[in-house]
């Protein structure tokens, strides 16, 4: 017959119980985290203060790409482009102007005195002529062939005069007078570039198909430079964010899919993770230690898959994130 040893049983019970304590200690599976969705809007404002004159939409409706959302009053910036407008076809004309030269009636004027100088030349030289045969026979004083042969050289200088006249006449402004011109053209032409992007800007119509979000004035008040007046929310700006322990935070990466469920939608969307915060969290605050170490959590976000899945979706809605 054997010997009945105690200590077996007992060291028996002491593993089961080891066995129980770490079964129920160790972390079950992961079934899915709580979290909640989240909005990334778009604030759309004017860089130019003025009165709300027109809010062409409404808290809570879609619009398309495009679409005009508000006016700002411009008289101001109208009256600065017209002035603007007026400017530029002014400094033109004086460049076009200056380009051309004299009038077709002064260069008429001109030619006539051309011609007038020819017909005194000719009658001049015909003169010199006839002086000349006299001075030679000696009936001629000297006095007077010289006084003959004078008038002719300055009818024919007259000519060279008028010719050049006329040939600078016909070319227009100087190098530099053209290059002052041209430099008022371009003033004027970036001075209306400006005013014709303040009255645009009074005008301001939304970047992206997105719902109206919320209308943050009402017609007649004074929006004060860069105020968003109207906040839009894409469709693909909709994101999910969520909280996962510190000890499961390490198997999940930036890019992987997941799965969102929500309350009344019985097929889970897909979604894939976006962002890791590399900051931890408490939930709720308490000393930083090795025995706490379960509470702490870090945040991820992830967005959509197929971005129109998430246009009925709205900020703050709770969700399960499934991997």
């Amino acid at each position: 017959m054997k010997n009945f040893s105690p200590a077996k049983p007992a060291a028996l019970l002491v593993l089961a119980v080891f066995a129980a304590v770490f079964t129920g200690c160790s972390r079950p599976a992961s079934t899915g985290y709580q979290g909640y969705l989240e909005g990334d809007f778009i604030y759309v404002a004017a860089p130019l203060a003025g009165q709300l004159e027109k809010l062409a939409v409404t808290k809570g409706t879609r619009i398309a790409a495009g679409a005009p959302l508000f006016t700002l009053e411009h008289a101001n910036e109208l009256a600065a482009q017209r002035q603007a407008s007026d400017q530029l076809r002014a400094a033109e004309a004086r460049f076009a102007d200056a380009r051309k030269g004299q009038r077709p009636s002064e260069l008429a004027t001109l030619t006539a005195r051309l011609d007038q100088a020819r017909a005194a030349a000719e009658l001049s030289a015909l003169d010199l002529t006839r002086q000349k045969n006299l001075y030679d026979t000696r009936v001629l004083a000297a006095s007077d062939y010289d006084r003959a042969r004078l008038t002719h050289e300055k009818n024919l200088r007259a000519i060279d005069e008028l010719t050049t006249q006329l040939t600078t006449a016909g070319l227009g402004g100087r190098t530099d007078a053209l290059a002052a011109a041209a430099a008022d053209v371009s003033a004027a032409t970036a001075a209306k570039e400006k005013t014709d992007w303040a009255v645009a800007q009074k005008s301001q119509a939304a970047p992206r198909a997105a719902l109206v979000y919320d209308t943050l004035y009402r017609v007649g008040e004074f929006v004060a430079a860069g105020n968003p007046v109207v906040s839009l929310l894409p469709a693909e700006n909709i994101k999910v964010r969520f909280f996962v322990p510190e000890a499961e935070f390490a198997t999940l990466k930036a890019g992987a899919a997941v799965r969102i469920t929500l309350t009344g939608r019985p097929t889970p969307l897909e979604a894939r993770i976006s962002y890791l915060s590399p900051s931890p969290e408490y939930t709720p605050p308490i000393l930083y230690n090795r025995e706490n170490r379960s509470k702490l959590v870090f945040m991820i976000e992830a967005v959509f898959t197929d971005s129109a899945a998430a246009r009925d979706l709205h900020p703050g809605q709770p969700v399960d994130v499934l991997e």
